[in-house]
């Protein structure tokens, strides 16, 4: 499981109400992941949370045939996800309700989550 810290606790458990927090910048706006207490581009600390839409391409992934993650019963399908807010923002997650080999680069993906004890963690499905 995650550490959940004062930086990362918004993105570990806004899934709890259905929501993909991920960090913003106040001083340039950008958004940015992993999450942290100080934005990577500008080095400012003003930083909070924001919902995103949840909406994201596959920009590269593979499909894992052994059990390396307790939990996670391969074959699994460990992603790369461009969010839809901003080019460079990058999300590393799993992609499911699919069968892994049906996912494929620019494949079109929506966040869903899953509970594990007090974190959402979020993966990716197909866009119906």
């Amino acid at each position: 499981m995650p550490l959940v810290d004062d930086g990362s606790r918004d993105f570990w458990r806004g899934g709890a109400d259905g929501r993909l927090l991920i960090r913003a910048c106040a001083a340039c706006h950008r958004l940015f992941h992993p999450p942290g207490p100080v934005c990577p581009h500008c080095y400012s600390r003003s930083v909070t949370s924001r919902a995103v839409s949840g909406r994201a391409t596959v920009a590269s992934y593979t499909v894992t045939h052994r059990g390396w993650v307790p939990g996670y019963e391969p074959p699994y399908v460990v992603a790369r996800v461009v969010l839809a807010e901003q080019p460079d923002l990058h999300l590393l997650t799993n992609v499911v309700g699919c069968d892994p080999e049906a996912v494929h680069t620019g494949m079109e993906v929506e966040v869903i989550f899953e509970q594990r004890t007090d974190v959402f963690v979020p993966l990716f499905q197909p866009v119906a």
